[in-house]
């Protein structure tokens, strides 16, 4: 499979993307007209070269522009699926999970447990021991109280976890405040200086915990690169401070994830293999200015891998015209399977899947029993009818990821698309689904 040299994080269509002979969209060979119609809508479609491509900038910009050893994790929580973190193996990603749903998931897939990084603000007891139990690689610990819970669990296992210490930067990263990480205020991380050398002291004392490294995280959907250089200036003087105080090395380092993508045209976020050489090439002048050897350096890219890869299609259903205000036109989806407009005021843009001239301007209103569900407001489409079908690009991180069954509706199906073939790799949920988990007591008629 051919993959198309572009920097897929700028655009808001996945690389594969174009108009048919029949005047139809189509991802991957497929006829977007077509899935519909044999996988239903709405319907999440994910496009393999896209995805392939934007892992493949992130190996190669880092294999290129830095001497020392690299590895690039997926953030799986961007779209957590067995197929999608397979795929990413193969092209040689390790896997950074925050959830024990997402350690089985990466599990399931094949992934090596050594390849695999455990984040998260509040593990379990139970989802600490899982991780110990299967051996992943490493642990980045969030807060002090982590330390005490994961060396004991490791002590009764008989185990010595490698941790990493995540830590707060202090940088503000200008993005939307819930997806903001690295700020002073944040519930991620150890605060600077005094809970790192304390958490540094603990690691110490308990001689079962094996400190390798550090990472801090700023945000999400960032598309200026100066918020990455600073932090890793700052990683850079902490790795230097540890060396001093308490000689150990920072083995690895971790500058997190966050680069932004085109969601609308307007967007303009930086190119994934120049953030990579800007980082890289900090991370190697940072590291001459203060003596320090090069350490593993290590990136957490989730949205921009899958973000542009992904789209959703949907089937127009009824609409709603205001003389003089706005005209609704209603999907058969909206903020269960793609919450970000709700909880961000995200943008999107959507097309017809059969290309006509645009004639009007109407919001995309999704079908909950909410005012706040509109997907895309004042966009311009040609008038369509009942059961006509829109793409909405851009759909491919956190909207799976994230989808409820809000007012009883199913999850959406997802499939693969390569080579004109598809692949379906998260099946749709049917009503019996949404039923199954239920229990009447027998007070109320139910059985036992």
């Amino acid at each position: 499979m051919p993959l198309i040299e572009q920097a897929c994080n700028q655009r808001t269509r996945p690389l594969t993307a174009q108009v048919n002979s029949l005047g139809r969209w189509e991802i991957g060979g497929c006829d977007l007209a077509e899935l519909a119609d044999t996988y239903g809508t709405p319907l999440y479609v994910m496009d393999e070269v896209t995805i392939r491509a934007a892992a493949r900038a992130y190996v190669e910009a880092a294999r290129q522009h830095y001497p020392g050893p690299s590895e690039i994790l997926y953030a799986s929580k961007a779209l957590c699926n067995m197929a999608i973190n397979r795929l990413l193996h193969e092209e040689g990603l390790g896997t950074e999970v925050v959830s024990g749903g997402e350690l089985v998931t990466a599990l399931k897939a094949g992934i090596p447990a050594e390849r695999i990084h455990f984040q998260g603000n509040n593990k379990s007891p139970e989802e600490i021991r899982l991780a110990l139990e299967e051996g992943v690689g490493r642990f980045l610990i969030d807060n002090l109280d982590e330390l005490g819970l994961l060396n004991a669990i490791a002590l009764e296992l008989g185990t010595r976890p490698q941790v990493i210490l995540r830590v707060t930067p202090g940088i503000e990263a200008h993005t939307h405040e819930y997806i903001r990480t690295g700020h002073v205020d944040s519930k991620f991380g150890l605060d600077l200086p005094h809970q790192l050398d304390e958490g540094m002291r603990r690691i110490i004392a308990t001689q079962n915990l094996q400190f390798v490294g550090l990472q801090a995280h700023i945000g999400s959907q960032i598309f200026d690169v100066q918020p990455f250089l600073d932090n890793v200036d700052v990683l850079l003087d902490l790795a230097q401070h540890i060396e001093r105080t308490y000689g150990l090395r920072v083995e690895e380092f971790d500058v997190g994830g966050g680069l932004g993508i085109a969601y609308v045209d307007s967007d303009d976020p930086p190119a994934i293999g120049d953030a990579v050489a800007q980082i890289a090439q900090r991370v190697k002048a940072g590291c001459d200015e203060r003596s320090l050897l090069l350490p593993k350096l290590m990136l957490e890219p989730g949205r921009s891998i899958v973000g542009t890869a992904g789209v959703t299609v949907y089937s127009v259903g009824t609409r709603k015209e205001i003389p003089g205000v706005r005209t609704y036109l209603a999907v058969d989806g909206g903020m269960p399977d793609n919450p970000r407009p709700i909880t961000y005021g995200a943008r999107y843009e959507a097309d017809p899947v059969v290309l006509a001239e645009n004639s009007e301007t109407v919001t995309l209103a999704g079908k909950c029993c909410e005012s706040g569900d509109i997907l895309v407001p004042d966009v311009a489409l040609p008038r369509m009818n009942s059961g006509e079908r829109l793409v909405m690009w851009a759909t491919g991180a956190y909207c799976y990821s994230m989808a409820s069954n809000y007012n009883r509706l199913p999850r959406p199906a997802m499939v693969l698309v390569a080579d004109g073939k598809p692949e379906v790799i998260a099946e749709r949920e049917t009503l019996a689904d949404l039923v199954a988990r239920d229990r009447l007591p027998p007070r109320l008629g139910g059985t036992r």
